[in-house]
């Protein structure tokens, strides 16, 4: 078996930011650091509003119960 790749010569990319977008993760790491932010105010928020709540919910009835 040949290699396909023995005459294979790298070239050098220049990295060109107009072209490539550079700033677009930039962009993204604010909207994902805003996220977080408002995700963590929203749970805070929930929790404040449910206080030292308790839930009581009754056992689900079923057709085998017996009375």
């Amino acid at each position: 078996m040949t290699n396909p790749f023995k005459d294979y010569k790298p070239e050098v990319v220049e990295y060109d930011e107009e072209l490539d977008g550079g700033g677009e993760h930039l962009i993204r790491d604010d909207l994902m650091s805003e996220k977080e932010m408002l995700k963590a105010k929203i749970t805070k928020a929930k929790a404040a509003r449910k206080g030292n709540q308790t839930n009581y919910r009754q056992p689900i009835r079923t057709e085998n119960e017996v009375k």
